[in-house]
């Protein structure tokens, strides 16, 4: 019996959903027609009412009333396994609507002499129609999702969009996975009521509705090809409806073959702060990267393996990996190993091992060096101070000094927006490894080379090793809470994609001596992106008077060193553009300081006595020694 049961039921599931439309209203009309005469039975006490002529025809116009409204009211676009148990305030709706309408025709067939209805039996008729409805449906769902296995967990979603994307999307996902396709959402009025891949398109004003009457858990977002700003427009719309928001890879993905259609992934948060793409100027990339002999260090890292990414995919005749982490270095060097790729060759080591740096440069004959390795934890280079400097300081003194005397053709930097007016000893080692390229690249200038020494100031990455976001989203998937610093505290964010190439394009344009600064848009309130990231999520953000579900923020205090806000700039007015529109090159001419050799080398002191107090402050000495020189 069980076996019949089962049976019926998958066939039902796989019958086309217009067959099924068309079932439910030959149900509905037959119910209908029960409940006016159960109506009527009541009413005279009997079991038998006599069948008149004027009795046959309005019970007839009963479910002919009825049916439109229900058309209407879209009682026949729900799918019955995922009718959510508020679709009954729509059947009473309809049931009144259509009574109502029903009670108008007999008034006037009464006025016309085609005989009276009783005055309680529509009061019966909309009662019992109601509950027959009603039962009906959710009879249905029940037999159509008990015992169903994997179909019980399928997730009710809409896909946002109406083009090709999206129908593909709809019909790779019709019958595989565990998302079940509702309808489809989309900005354009002369879509909505129409069929798409045979789906509903809506409205999206409609959508808190929609996701209440259908249960929806996810919104997918397949709007790869429109611009950025009516992008953000519909994720900002989306976001704070209580459910999941998605995406699809861009088109040009798909065609390439890096992504399937049906591979839907996580909204990027840069895309939900809506930040502007400018595409790369592939001259400038090809003439800092191709055919050439290349050294990232810290190429395991966030930004420096995103680095090494980027420089692949130019045919660089060499490409060497510089990395203090064993594993982390395993790991970039597998992912570029490939028999197309660049020669590849790993080195473990620190950069303040001069012979290491002197044998690696000299013995590849580099020719272009990426300095991204650094301390760049707040909280952990300030419990850490003499491993900040010795890495942060000394580290870029030993591999830019090694560059310049193996004469290496171009040498970047990659800085921090901490390195402006600094109050961490982050900050402060990233401002004296500014100071130390620009040393070296006068001297250079003095001697006449042909060398580029240049450094690259930009703020937080999204994504990357120690940053807030992978922080939020662990926290968020935990359940909660989020635990912010200072609500109020703002930061710049980039993505690391964008951040590699802004960086390459930055050093092919420099002169030497540049301090070039990226440019990061406005900066974003803490605690508006932990918002914005817990109802990307598909939850709601608790409050201290809400009870109920949710994740709560939780403020926890500024941390040691720790910057309300940080800048890009000392004097945004002496920064000049370049030819990119992203990159900004500071106007630094009156940074040059010739005392920087000995300072260096008091502090080289300081450190080998491992005098941390005194340390730190000559570190804060000689920048507000250099700041003062700039007013």
């Amino acid at each position: 019996m069980e076996t019949i049961f089962l049976l019926v039921r998958e066939t039902a599931i796989k019958i086309p959903r217009r067959w099924k439309r068309a079932f439910l209203i030959v149900i509905d009309a037959l119910l209908l027609l029960f409940a006016l005469w159960a109506a009527y039975a009541l009413r005279l006490s009997n079991w038998s009412p006599a069948l008149t002529s004027e009795r046959i025809s309005l019970a007839l116009l009963a479910p002919l009333v009825a049916i439109p409204v229900f058309i209407r009211l879209g009682l026949y676009r729900s799918v019955i396994r995922y009718l959510p148990e508020a679709a009954i305030w729509t059947i009473l709706r309809a049931m009144m609507i259509a009574t109502m309408s029903w009670v108008i025709i007999i008034f006037l067939m009464e006025m016309a002499g085609q005989g009276i209805v009783p005055r309680s039996v529509p009061l019966l008729y909309f009662l019992l129609g109601t509950i027959l409805i009603g039962c009906s449906r959710f009879a249905a769902k029940w037999m159509l999702s008990v015992g169903t296995g994997m179909r019980r967990n399928e997730v009710p979603i809409f896909i946002y969009g109406t083009g090709a994307t999206a129908a593909q999307l709809a019909r790779a996902l019709r019958g595989h996975g565990n998302r079940f396709v509702m309808g489809l959402i989309d900005d354009d009025p002369v879509n909505h009521g129409r069929d798409v891949a045979g789906y509903r398109v809506f409205p999206p004003r409609d959508l808190p509705n929609l996701v209440e009457r259908y249960g929806i858990r996810e919104i997918v977002l397949s709007m790869s090809s429109i611009p950025a700003e009516s992008r953000q427009a519909v994720i900002a719309r989306v976001t704070g409806l209580g459910v999941k928001v998605r995406t699809v890879p861009d088109i040009g993905d798909i065609v390439d073959g890096r992504y399937l259609v049906n591979q839907i992934r996580e909204i990027e948060i840069d895309e939900l702060l809506g930040r502007s793409f400018v595409p790369p100027d592939k001259q400038l990339l090809g003439h800092a990267l191709t055919g050439k002999t290349v050294m990232v260090t810290g190429a395991g890292g966030s930004i420096g393996s995103q680095l090494c990414r980027l420089i692949a995919t130019w045919k660089p005749a060499k490409l060497i990996l510089v990395e203090a982490s064993e594993y982390a270095l395993y790991r970039i060097e597998q992912e570029l190993c490939s028999e197309t790729g660049p020669v590849v060759i790993p080195v473990l080591g620190s950069v303040t091992d001069e012979r290491l740096m002197r044998r690696t440069i000299r013995g590849h004959g580099v020719e272009v060096v990426y300095h991204a390795a650094a301390h760049k934890h707040v909280p952990l280079v300030e419990a850490n101070i003499l491993e900040g400097i010795r890495n942060n300081v000394f580290g870029t003194l030993t591999v830019a000094r090694i560059a310049a005397a193996e004469g290496v053709g171009h040498f970047v930097l990659i800085s921090s927006d901490k390195a402006v007016r600094p109050t961490n000893v982050m900050g402060a080692t990233k401002r004296w490894a500014e100071l130390i390229v620009r040393q070296i690249a006068n001297e250079a200038k003095a001697q006449g080379k042909p060398q580029i020494f240049c450094a690259v100031r930009f703020g937080n990455v999204i994504g990357s090793n120690g940053s807030v976001v992978p922080l939020f989203k662990e926290q968020i998937a935990k359940g909660g809470p989020v635990t912010v610093t200072d609500p109020d505290m703002t930061r710049y964010f980039m993505s690391i994609p964008e951040a590699a190439e802004l960086i390459v394009q930055a050093g092919a344009l420099s002169q030497g001596g540049d301090v070039f600064l990226l440019d990061m848009g406005e900066p974003v309130r803490i605690g508006d992106l932990a918002e914005n990231m817990i109802r990307l999520a598909g939850f709601s953000v608790k409050t201290d008077d809400q009870n109920g579900s949710g994740i709560a923020i939780e403020v926890i205090g500024k941390r040691p060193g720790e910057k309300p806000f940080e800048e890009l700039f000392y004097d945004r007015a002496n920064a000049k553009p370049t030819q990119h529109p992203k990159i900004l090159r500071a106007d630094g001419a009156i940074e040059a300081n010739d005392e920087v050799p000995s300072w260096l080398r008091d502090l080289d002191k300081l450190v080998e006595a491992e005098a941390e107090a005194d340390a730190k402050r000559m570190l804060f000495a000689l920048i507000d020694r250099t700041d003062q020189q700039k007013n």
